[in-house]
C-alpha cells in the first residue's frame, strides 16, 4: 500500500476564481481563474520541491531547458518550432532552445543547445547561457538533494567534479548517532543534529497524515488513526501525530534513518527539521575537479553539454529548470572563465533561500501563498506571449470537495478522482446527460501507467527452464483465459474511465505500438499453432469455447495430458493448481477481480484449479513476489517518461544466476536490472535489444527496438497487460472559454502547456 500510495498524482494548474462569471474582454478582464488542487508544502523551488503539487506552482513561474510534445518525446527544435502529428492534427511546439545530437566515432555524444534571445525572466532581466550553467551546477553540486538525477547523468568530468566532498547530513547519517569519530565535525554538532531528528518525528508523522488526508479520503483517511491504518499502522481512535511517531520509533527499534527512508510520504524525517539548511553545506573529504568539463559554455546564448557514452535516457534529465542567476545565485560569485558559478561549491543556502518564492521565466508570476491559495499575475515578458487571463488562484481542496466546488461555481477547473459515481454526477450537471456539456466539461487522460497480471518464469514452469518453449507454452495457456475476460472486467469496474491495452507498456508512450500500425496484434489472441482464436462473428460464448480449446492445445503442447476435453496430469515441474494474489482488501475490490473469478470458473472445466488469494494487505503481495513464492498475482507500473526497459525487464542472462541473491532474478546475472526478479526472464536477445535501445539518440529506431522488446517479452508470457485507467480534467463550461483550452491534452501536454490562451468567459 505504501508502494501504491507513493503515486505521483497528474495535476491541473489552473487559475482560481471565487466569481461564478467573468465580466468584459479578455484583455479587461481581471476575474481570476480558479482551480482546485489539493494541499500544498510551500516548497515551491523548481529544483527542490518534494510533492507534486509544489512542483506544479514552481512550473507556472519557470520555464525548461526542453520541452515534450502530446506523446512524451522531446522537442528538439524548440527555438524555431517543431510540427508533429498527434491524433489527426499536425501541432507545433516550441521552446527556450533548438538541440543539436552529435555521436561521435569515439562513442562520445554532444548536446548543443542554441537558445532563444529574445526570453526574459518576469522581472525582465534576460536569460542566456550563464543561467543555464548556473542551473546545471546548482543539480551537480555534492551537497545536491533535490530529485533532479542530473548528476547522475554520464557527463564527462561530473565524477571528478563531485568528488571530495559531501554534505554534512551525509557524513551524519553514515556514521550513526554513536559515533566516536570527529575528524570532520564535533560532537556537539553531532548531538545536537540527533537530538533534533527525534524531536521531529512527530512532524515527520503529521505529514504521512496530511498526505493521506489530502490524497486518500476515499479510501477512508479522516484522521490520524485512518491515516495510519492505510500506512500499516494499527492506532486507537482519537490517537494524535505524537502517538503514531511513538509507533513509528517502536516499529524501527529508533533506527531514524531508515525509518524515514521506508516511511516518507513525501518530506524525509531530516528535511523536515527546522535547522536542516545547517546540515547540509559540503564538507571537504579530498581532492576534486574545479569543474565540469563536459558543461561548456560556446556563446552567450549557447553551450554544449557532452557525454561520455550514449545514454538514451540521459536527453530527458538535460531538459533542466533554467533558474535566474541573478535571483537564486550570487552574480557576483559568476565568473565562468575563473570557475566560479555563481555560488560557494557545497553551499546552496542562496538558492534553498528561494524555496517559498519561485521566480522565472514561466507565464505566470508568483504573488503569495496565504490561507490555502496560491496567488499568480501573469508575466508580462512571456516569450510566448502574455497570458489571456491575467490573474489565477490554485485553492486547496479536499478530493471530495473538488467536483462539487465546479457545481457550485467556486472553482473553474480542477482534477477530482474519477469513478462511476463521479461521472453520474457529472453527467447529471449537463442538460444532455453527458459528462462533457453545457455545465462541466469533461477531458479524460490516459494515466501514465497500467494494470497488469503478473506470471513468474520461476514459479511457472516446466522441468527447470523458465526459457523452454514448454514453460512458456504453459504460461500462455493461462494469459490466454485471462486475456478473454479483460474488456468485460474493465468495463464493470470502470466504465469509459479505463481502457485494455494489448501491449506490456503505457499506452501514452511514444513507444506504444498503436492499433493503426501493421504488425499490431491483440494480446495472446493467436493459438499455438499461430492462427487467429476469435473470428468477427463469435458471440460471448463462442469466444469462451474458443479460447478454451486455444488453452487446451498450449497445456498439450507444455506436457500436460489431456483426455475428453480436460487436462489430466501434469508435466515434471507444473502443477494441476495454481494460485494468483491480488491486493483487493479481502473485499474484492479490485479492476481485475472479475477478470480472475470468470478465468477460475472457465479454466476448471478443463481441468485447471485457480486459487483466487484476495489479500487485505497489498504489502504481503510485495515481499511473496520477492521471495518467488506468488505463481501469478496483480499489480499495477507507474511508468517512466522515458520508455526505457532496463530496469524492468533486463536479466543480464549471459553471465548466468546468482541463486545466492534470494531477491533477484535465480537466472540472471550480476548486472540485471532492478524489477526483473518478479518476472525472471533471462532472455539474452532480449538483453541484446534493450542494451541496443539505449545506445542510440534515434527514436524512430528506438521505437523499432521496443517493438521487438515486447514481442519477445509477450512471447515470455510472464505480463498479462489489462487496462490503463484515465484520470480527468473537469472545467466549468460557463466560465471557461473551451474553445482556448489546449487540445488533445495527453498524460505528458495538459492545459498548462498552452496556459497563455485559457479565456473566461
Amino acid at each position: 500500500m505504501k508502494k501504491t500510495l507513493a503515486i505521483i498524482l497528474i495535476l491541473t494548474m489552473c487559475l482560481v476564481a471565487f466569481a461564478g462569471c467573468g465580466a468584459g474582454g479578455s484583455e479587461s478582464n481581471n476575474t481570476p481563474l480558479v482551480v482546485g488542487y489539493s494541499n500544498f508544502s510551500s516548497k515551491f523551488s523548481p529544483i527542490f520541491a518534494e510533492s507534486a503539487y509544489d512542483q506544479d506552482v514552481a512550473s507556472m513561474t519557470a520555464v525548461s531547458l526542453l520541452n515534450y510534445d502530446r506523446s512524451g518525446a522531446i522537442v528538439e527544435k524548440g527555438k524555431t518550432g517543431e510540427t508533429r502529428p498527434y491524433n489527426g492534427t499536425d501541432y507545433t511546439y516550441y521552446g527556450p532552445a533548438d538541440l543539436t545530437i552529435t555521436e561521435n566515432a569515439d562513442g562520445t555524444v554532444d548536446y548543443d543547445f542554441d537558445l532563444r534571445e529574445d526570453i526574459t525572466f518576469s522581472d525582465g532581466e534576460p536569460l542566456t547561457a550563464d543561467d543555464v550553467i548556473f542551473s546545471m551546477y546548482v543539480l551537480a553540486d555534492p551537497t545536491y538533494d533535490g530529485s533532479s538525477t542530473f548528476f547522475a547523468q554520464p557527463i564527462t568530468g561530473m565524477e571528478d567534479y563531485r568528488s571530495g566532498m559531501t554534505a554534512l547530513i551525509d557524513l551524519l547519517l553514515e556514521a550513526g548517532p554513536d559515533n566516536k569519530t570527529f575528524d570532520l565535525w564535533d560532537e556537539a554538532t553531532q548531538t545536537a543534529f540527533w537530538e533534533e531528528a527525534e524531536a521531529t518525528v512527530p512532524a515527520f508523522a503529521q505529514s504521512i497524515v496530511d498526505y493521506c488526508l489530502a490524497n486518500y479520503a476515499s479510501y477512508g483517511a479522516e484522521d490520524v488513526a485512518t491515516s495510519a491504518a492505510l500506512w500499516g499502522f494499527e492506532l486507537p481512535e482519537g490517537a494524535t501525530a505524537e502517538d503514531f511517531a511513538a509507533a513509528l520509533l517502536e516499529a524501527y527499534d529508533g533506527d531514524l534513518k531508515k525509518m524515514s527512508d521506508t516511511e516518507a510520504a513525501e518530506s524525509s524525517l531530516f528535511s523536515l527539521m527546522e535547522n536542516y539548511g545547517t546540515y547540509t553545506v559540503g564538507v571537504k573529504t579530498g581532492d576534486s575537479a574545479p569543474n565540469i568539463a563536459g558543461i561548456q559554455k560556446t556563446g552567450d546564448y549557447s553551450l554544449r553539454v557532452s557525454l561520455d557514452k550514449v545514454d538514451a535516457t540521459a536527453i530527458y534529465e538535460l531538459g533542466i529548470t533554467i533558474l535566474p542567476l541573478h535571483y537564486y545565485g550570487d552574480k557576483e560569485k559568476y565568473d565562468y572563465d575563473n570557475n566560479m558559478f555563481g555560488f560557494d561549491k557545497g553551499d546552496l543556502s542562496v538558492v534553498r533561500s528561494k524555496t517559498t518564492e519561485p521566480m522565472g521565466a514561466g507565464p505566470y508570476k508568483f504573488i503569495k501563498f496565504e490561507n490555502g491559495v496560491v496567488s499568480f499575475e501573469a508575466n508580462e515578458n512571456y516569450y510566448l506571449g502574455a497570458p489571456k487571463t491575467k490573474y489565477m488562484n490554485w485553492i486547496e481542496s479536499q478530493d471530495q470537495d473538488k467536483l462539487n466546488g465546479i457545481i457550485t461555481g467556486t472553482i473553474d477547473i480542477t482534477d477530482p478522482s474519477m469513478s462511476t459515481d463521479a461521472v453520474k454526477a457529472i453527467s447529471a450537471e449537463n442538460s444532455n446527460g453527458e459528462i462533457t456539456g453545457d455545465k462541466i466539461s469533461t477531458d479524460l487522460v490516459d494515466n501514465r501507467g497500467y494494470g497488469y497480471l503478473g506470471i513468474s518464469a520461476y514459479a511457472v514452469k516446466v522441468g527447470d527452464d523458465p526459457a523452454s518453449e514448454a514453460s512458456k507454452d504453459l504460461r500462455k495457456a493461462f494469459a490466454t483465459v485471462f486475456s478473454l475476460y479483460r474488456n468485460v472486467t474493465v468495463d464493470s469496474y470502470y466504465g469509459e474511465l479505463a481502457s485494455v491495452i494489448n501491449y506490456p507498456i503505457s499506452n501514452t508512450s511514444w513507444a506504444a505500438p498503436q492499433a493503426t500500425d501493421s504488425d499490431y496484434a491483440l494480446a495472446f489472441s493467436k493459438d499455438v499453432n499461430g492462427d487467429d482464436i476469435y473470428t468477427s462473428d463469435m458471440d460471448d460464448a463462442a469466444k469462451e469455447e474458443a479460447a478454451l480449446n486455444a488453452a487446451l492445445g498450449y497445456f498439450e503442447a507444455a506436457g500436460y495430458t489431456v483426455k475428453d476435453g480436460k487436462i489430466t496430469e501434469a508435466p515434471e515441474g507444473a502443477e494441476m493448481e495454481y494460485e494468483i494474489w491480488i491486493p483487493a482488501d479481502g473485499s474484492g475490490d479490485h479492476p481485475s477481480f472479475m477478470m480472475l473469478n470468470l478465468a477460475h470458473d472457465a479454466l476448471a472445466k478443463i481441468g485447471m484449479s485457480l486459487v483466487v488469494k484476495d489479500l487485505a494487505d497489498s504489502s504481503a503481495l510485495w515481499d511473496a513476489i520477492d521471495a518467488h513464492s506468488v505463481p501469478m498475482w496483480c499489480a499495477a507500473w507507474q511508468a517512466s517518461l522515458d520508455p526505457d526497459m532496463y530496469q524492468i525487464y533486463y536479466a543480464d542472462a549471459k553471465n548466468g544466476p546468482t541463486k545466492d541473491e534470494p531477491n533477484n532474478n535465480p537466472f540472471g546475472g550480476p548486472g540485471q536490472g532492478g524489477s526483473n526478479y518478479h518476472y525472471c526472464i533471462a532472455d539474452p536477445e532480449l538483453d541484446e535489444l534493450i542494451l541496443d535501445a539505449r545506445s542510440t539518440t534515434d527514436q524512430a529506431y528506438r521505437k523499432t527496438v521496443y517493438k521487438a522488446c515486447l514481442d519477445i517479452v509477450v512471447d515470455w508470457a510472464v505480463e498479462v497487460p489489462v487496462y490503463q485507467r484515465k484520470n480527468a480534467i473537469i472545467f466549468s463550461t460557463e466560465r471557461v472559454n473551451m474553445d482556448t483550452v489546449t487540445p488533445d491534452i495527453t498524460t505528458f501536454y495538459d492545459w498548462k502547456n498552452e496556459i497563455e490562451n485559457i479565456e473566461l468567459n
